[in-house]
Parts: C-alpha cells; sequence; structure tokens
C-alpha cells in the first residue's frame, strides 16, 4: 500500500519539518495550513522539485466538514491516507482567570477538537485496511503543566489521553496511535515569549538550547515506521523535565 502522510499545520514550524523529513523517507505528503497558503503550495512545489507526491489543502481542524473535505481532496490526489500527524495546534499565554470562554472553546475546538475531526475522516480507511498510524503532537506542558499556559496545558494532556486510550481500542485491527510530546523547540510559537525567558529555558534544559524542528521531525519518522511501537510518547525536550 502507498505510503501516504497526511500532516496538520504543515507550512511552518515543526510541521513543515516533519512534511519535509516524511517526503525524504519517500511519504506523499498532504500540507495544511488554515492561513499560510502561501508557504503551503510554497513548501509543495519544493517537496515535488525534490521528486516527491504532494499536494496543499487550507483547511480549518475545528471544521469536521473542512477535514473531510482535505481527507477527500488527500485520498483522490495521493491515495488513502496512511499515516496521519495531528500537528495543528494554537496557544495564548495567559492568567487563568484572565481566559474568556470564546478563547478556551477555540482551543480545545483546534488542539483536541481537531484530532477528532482528523481521526474520525481517516479512520474507516484505516479499519478497512487493517492498517495505518496516528501521531499526535502533545507537549511537555502535557506531562508537567504550565502556569499561565491552563488552557494549552489541559489539550496537551488530554491528547496523551487520546493517545493510549485510542491505541488500546485499536490496536487489534492493526492501527498503531503514538505521540510526541516536544519541549521547548524554536518556532514562532513559542518566539512570542520574548529572548529574555527563551535565555532561561536554555539555562534550564540540561542539554542547554532549544530543540529545533527538525528534531522534532525525527521524531516523528521513527514512529511512523516502528512497527511494534503503540500508546507512548516519546519525549523531545532535551532532558527538560529531568531536573
Amino acid at each position: 500500500m502507498r505510503k501516504v502522510a497526511l500532516i496538520t499545520g504543515s507550512s511552518r514550524g515543526i510541521g513543515r519539518a516533519c512534511a519535509e523529513a516524511l517526503a525524504k523517507e519517500g511519504w506523499a505528503v498532504c500540507v495544511n495550513c488554515i492561513e499560510r497558503a502561501d508557504l503551503a503550495e510554497a513548501l509543495c512545489e519544493k517537496l515535488r522539485r525534490e521528486g516527491a507526491d504532494a499536494v496543499w489543502v487550507q483547511a480549518d481542524v475545528a471544521d469536521a466538514e473542512a477535514v473531510k473535505a482535505m481527507v477527500a481532496k488527500t485520498e483522490k490526489e495521493l491515495g488513502k491516507v496512511t499515516l496521519l500527524v495531528n500537528n495543528a495546534g494554537i496557544a495564548k499565554q495567559q492568567l487563568f482567570q484572565d481566559i474568556d470562554r470564546a478563547t478556551w472553546d477555540r482551543v480545545f475546538a483546534v488542539n483536541l477538537g481537531g484530532c477528532y475531526n482528523t481521526i474520525q475522516a481517516v479512520l474507516p480507511s484505516m479499519l478497512h485496511e487493517h492498517a495505518g498510524c496516528i501521531i499526535n503532537m502533545s507537549s511537555i506542558w502535557g506531562r508537567h503543566g504550565a502556569s499561565c499556559e491552563v488552557t494549552y496545558s489541559a489539550t496537551k494532556h488530554a491528547i496523551i489521553g487520546l493517545t493510549r486510550s485510542l491505541a488500546a481500542e485499536l490496536a487489534p485491527s492493526g492501527i498503531r496511535v503514538n505521540a510526541v510530546a516536544p519541549g521547548v523547540i524554536d518556532t514562532d510559537m513559542v518566539q512570542v515569549l520574548g529572548q529574555e525567558t527563551l535565555d532561561y529555558l536554555s539555562q534550564e534544559i540540561p542539554l542547554g538550547r532549544l530543540g529545533t524542528p527538525e528534531e522534532v521531525s525525527r521524531a516523528v519518522c521513527y514512529l511512523a515506521e516502528a512497527s511494534y511501537v503503540t500508546g507512548q510518547v516519546l519525549h523531545v525536550d532535551g532532558g527538560f523535565p529531568i531536573i
């Protein structure tokens, strides 16, 4: 069966690195974006020049109908999705008492609801084929929690629960479900913290630096092919939780 990967939130950052790495490993990839269509299109053109099959789709993962249409386009142009990487996510740093309901609902709709929508959309064909791989992007804050990031942390905790529960449910059907939990990775999402905070975090990380999107992508590539690994959370964090 052809190797086809759908990576949500993949026009930049960790998602982009995953798309590039998987393409190099022989996967046909669907690049997804919500806003930066220009980046998604440019990435697909780059991947095609390098010999990979790639399409891009602009879709909000919180919109179930948009997700269904994205999966349908992927299947039409590339084939059935055999690898789903749920990378799309948003965050907002604020005190809990300042979180309004709209922000709370939106973060859950994207980070957790997006996983629900995409898995629901690709699962029928995976069940039919008795094969498939799902990788959900959690976070170190999904393991430890983070001050001023209650909403984000709550969704990432939930993703770990989703991953482990779904892995147990789908294992008899030959479908593997794992998660990657990045630490402080040098992306646009992290840059909003400011240089002073990033310098402080670098000092707290045992390896002494921020991680790169490419280092996370290597973990995704491993899990994509690790045929006897399911229900696991692979931490890519420079040892940050050790201390």
